[in-house]
């Protein structure tokens, strides 16, 4: 063969080598083109699954606290029972003292003036792709733990790996599961790849919620996690404790070179340079210690003690300072719950008709000094509430089930029955119940009992 064929033929093979290489090159930039659109990669300050976040990394401070508080003095408050433990984490072994968890801090914080929101605290930032399957935490580099020892990536993959070998066993077999890789990428990131194949929803903030404990103090001591102990782990918050007498009251003191002071989630917290906890046998010997003023700050939970007790010399004159705070927090979720277990509360007509037989109204009046409010929603004091008729947004997303809601859900204001505090029973509501009964097939028995089609009330 011709030399010069023989050369135009290598030509031809390298120019379609070439063409080949670059059309691969193309395939592959197109595919990863293609990836990075479909899975974009989200910066950001905090996370919020629901909603936006209200706050920005350059606010000042959160908006119900007061920045300009003063600092110094003590606060003392009373608990009942007894301690023999500093260490919350040792499930079963011990009883922890109170506020025990006061000086550990979580990678990621909550408001209380939002649902859903967490927001980096020892973090800078989090990075995360839409599909939620991992999460890079950017730590801060100014961040301390109390012994004046730095916190670095390190201690977040010790402390990580510390509950799953010593912590609860629910809890590291549920970690085991939804955790693939923990990895650190530099001294101050590090990176959690969540298994392919369980739920997303839930994980960051899971991790998030971390707090961090100092590799360097458990490999010098020798301490387990899982263990009792009246020593606390240097932790990165606010507080550390300053004494201790068992069985009897626990100090805490203020750090005073503590890191995050200025940072905007801190702000107007931690203003107590002292923090005590007096511990008692029971309720009524911590009252009567109030009353001596053996401790300064007392929150009461009980209707019939407010309405009651609280007319004693030093509230008389003026040195104890009675007042009703609106926290607006959500309401602890108190009341009567249908056990859905039992076949006859399947029936919502049932359950219907023995919510409108309960008298709040009364009950608050007669029984409770006036001094309960009837709630509306498991997400009473939030905007979250159902009020009103659904429209909007929420109407559209009904819009979808319409067949399989009660049709009251589109036509009724979103409220419990209002009942009547002249007389225990409400008649009005009454005859309600009693057609909500009858349509849930209980009838009135020889006895007079209503009961269903077995005779069972």
């Amino acid at each position: 063969m011709p030399r010069n064929a023989l050369c135009t033929i290598n030509l031809t093979n390298l120019r379609r080598a070439y063409l080949g290489l670059a059309g691969i090159a193309w395939l592959f930039s197109a595919q990863a083109s293609l990836a990075d659109e479909a899975e974009k990669i989200i910066v950001s300050h905090g996370f919020n699954e629901y909603d936006e976040l209200k706050y920005a990394p350059d606010d000042p401070h959160l908006d119900y606290v007061n920045p300009y508080a003063p600092l110094g003095g003590e606060i003392s408050i009373a608990t009942i029972g007894t301690f023999d433990s500093m260490n919350p984490y040792a499930t079963g072994r011990g009883s922890w003292g109170a506020l025990s968890t006061i000086g550990y801090e979580d990678i990621m914080v909550t408001t209380s003036d939002e649902v859903g929101s967490y927001y980096c605290l020892l973090c800078e930032t989090i990075e995360y792709p839409e599909s939620e399957s991992w999460v890079i935490f950017h730590l801060r580099d100014d961040v301390t733990f109390s012994d004046g020892t730095p916190m670095t990536a390190e201690d977040i993959l010790f402390t990580h790996e510390l509950l799953i070998e010593q912590g609860t066993p629910s809890y590291a077999n549920y970690i085991k599961q939804v955790i693939a890789e923990s990895e650190i990428l530099d001294s101050h990131t590090i990176k959690f790849t969540f298994a392919e194949d369980v739920p997303k929803k839930g994980l960051i903030t899971q991790m998030g919620s971390l707090p961090v404990w100092s590799r360097k103090w458990y490999e010098e001591t020798g301490a387990r996690l899982d263990e009792s102990r009246l020593e606390i782990s240097p932790g990165t918050g606010e507080y550390v404790l300053d004494s201790l007498d068992v069985g009897r009251n626990i100090v805490y003191r203020r750090n005073p070179n503590y890191w995050g002071a200025n940072h905007y989630l801190r702000k107007g917290r931690g203003n107590y340079d002292r923090i005590r906890v007096e511990y008692f046998g029971d309720s009524s010997a911590a009252f009567e210690a109030f009353k001596a003023g053996e401790y300064t700050f007392r929150q009461e939970n009980s209707s019939i003690n407010w309405a009651t007790l609280y007319d004693f010399p030093a509230l008389e004159k003026g040195w104890v300072k009675r007042e009703t705070l609106a926290d607006g927090s959500l309401p602890g979720a108190t009341g009567f719950v249908f056990n859905m277990r039992l076949d006859k509360f399947q029936d919502r007509n049932l359950r219907l008709a023995l919510g409108h037989m309960y008298n709040f109204t009364w009950t608050n009046e007669n029984l409770q000094y006036g001094l309960f409010t009837q709630r509306e929603s498991f997400w009473e004091n939030d905007r979250l509430k159902a009020s009103g008729l659904p429209e909007g947004r929420e109407l559209e997303l009904l819009e979808e089930f319409r067949d399989q809601l009660p049709q009251e859900v589109f036509t009724e204001p979103a409220l419990l029955p209002h009942e009547s505090g002249e007389r225990p029973l409400d008649r009005q509501n009454l005859r309600k119940a009693l057609r909500f009964m009858e349509a849930a097939g209980y009838s009135p028995g020889d006895d007079g009992l209503r009961g269903d089609s077995r005779g069972e009330p």
